[in-house]
């Protein structure tokens, strides 16, 4: 065992030089890990440390496919499996040209913790490809789909790995790996979560990750005796997650002022309605269109090439992707009044603009707590399929609501100082590193 953080840290930049968003999500869970783990140097005795941030597997594939002209295209997919100490792998699918083993590393070591602050019996994986969506015929997208899942169907089951959408993998694509792993296996099973609820999908599991994230952020703002009511929210990204934390927050009566995509920010100067709502739904997953299409409307303006974060408000949701909100985007945003921060994407604050968060006493929650809404549906659809059964809207709802509480609970347990502030990010990483290490620990060297 390396004697210093510091020396530790370089280790793994030595170790991983073109992995850089491995390095920082790394950076961030040692940091806040490492005072704790001083304190309990039991922790340190089997090399706990190196074998979390060591996959237990990574899985590497081609992956070919004939476009609707003939031509044929190659691209590469991955899964990695981290850790499977508390239960089978699962972590999400990500379809993007972005995708590349350092990414899928950062983000199944993220889905180890997020998994274990679930309560749940998950362990934490992530995979994909370079492969793009946008663009494609649905047919492309099908005989892509497939390919791949007839090389990933190999490495995958309802006791070994539970894959599911992310960035690029929605209801379409699940779907058609989904077919294909039942046309191969020649089994109906819980392989892959985030189907259709004709096949075995959960009520709640297109909203869990957006709301996951509100009801996290309700527990926030409770902790200083506020509420949801009246206050204005900034929200990055018009996918999934973005759009049902607006729609919660609207619900919740809190006034959405933007959304966003890669070509800028949506403005909504007097909140976000549920009318508006509908159109830009229908505009990303049924016209795959721009933001930009809606400026103009009544209380719309699109600012091109911009992010959110200059807006004044109360409340910020990062929900679009890694490292979006800079160290100058947190300044802006703490200069102009905001108080609270809920990832609802994966790491999409610098460390820089977390450090700062923490600085100035900001509620700042994680990825790791603040979106796990979505894996703890998930969890829960994988329980359904094993029992054979449905629970209602309602039920899903109210699990999902007391998942997110629990959550809440852990990081305060661990994380809140002798003033009463809660520092989410210590918080969540050690309540998520004690479950994981203490499996480690109970099974051996393994």
């Amino acid at each position: 065992m390396t004697d210093t953080l510091s020396s530790y840290l370089a280790s793994i930049r030595k170790k991983d030089p073109d992995q850089p968003e491995f390095q920082q999500a790394a950076e961030e869970v040692l940091t806040s890990l490492w005072p704790f783990l001083q304190d309990n140097p039991a922790y340190l005795s089997q090399g706990i440390l190196e074998r979390l941030l060591e996959p237990e597997r990574s899985i590497t594939f081609r992956v070919p496919w004939t476009d609707d002209q003939g031509k044929v295209h190659v691209n590469r997919g991955y899964r990695v499996q981290m850790n499977s100490a508390i239960g089978p792998y699962k972590g999400g699918l990500r379809f993007h040209p972005s995708v590349n083993l350092g990414v899928l590393k950062f983000l199944a070591f993220e889905q180890v913790f997020k998994n274990a602050l679930t309560t749940l019996p998950m362990g934490g994986g992530k995979g994909g490809s370079d492969f793009d969506p946008k663009g494609k015929s649905d047919s492309e997208v099908m005989r892509f789909c497939q390919s791949f899942m007839t090389e990933l169907s190999r490495h995958i089951g309802a006791n070994l790995d539970i894959p599911a959408g992310d960035i690029g993998v929605g209801a379409r694509e699940v779907g058609y790996m989904y077919g294909q792993y039942k046309r191969m296996r020649n089994e109906f099973t819980s392989v892959l979560t985030g189907k259709g609820q004709t096949y075995g999908g959960s009520l709640m599991r297109p909203e869990a990750t957006g709301f996951g994230c509100v009801y996290f952020a309700e527990q926030m703002l409770k902790s200083r005796d506020k509420s949801l009511d009246g206050l204005r929210v900034v929200i990055s990204g018009a996918g999934n997650v973005a759009q049902y934390a607006a729609l919660k927050v609207i619900q919740l009566g809190g006034l959405v002022l933007s959304l966003s995509d890669s070509g800028g920010t949506l403005h909504f100067a007097d909140g976000l309605d549920e009318a508006t709502w509908k159109k830009v739904v229908k505009l990303k997953n049924q016209e795959r269109g721009r933001l930009e299409a809606l400026d103009g409307q009544p209380g719309v303006q699109f600012i091109a090439n911009s992010t959110p974060w200059h807006l004044s408000c109360d409340l910020a949701l990062p929900c679009a992707t890694q490292n979006e909100l800079d160290e100058d985007d947190a300044r802006k945003l703490i200069d102009n009044g905001c108080i609270a921060v809920a990832e609802g994407a994966n790491m999409p604050c610098t460390l820089a603009a977390a450090d700062l968060f923490l600085e100035h006493k900001t509620l700042y929650a994680p990825g790791k707590a603040a979106n796990a809404g979505g894996v703890a549906v998930s969890g829960l659809e994988m329980s359904q399929n094993a029992m054979r059964l449905s629970w209602t809207e309602e039920e899903v709802d109210q699990k999902l609501h007391e998942i997110m509480e629990s959550i809440h609970n852990a990081c305060s347990h661990y994380g809140k100082d002798e003033e009463g502030f809660i520092n989410y990010v210590k918080g969540a990483n050690i309540a998520g590193f004690v479950k994981v290490a203490d499996a480690m620990l109970a099974q051996g060297i393994v």
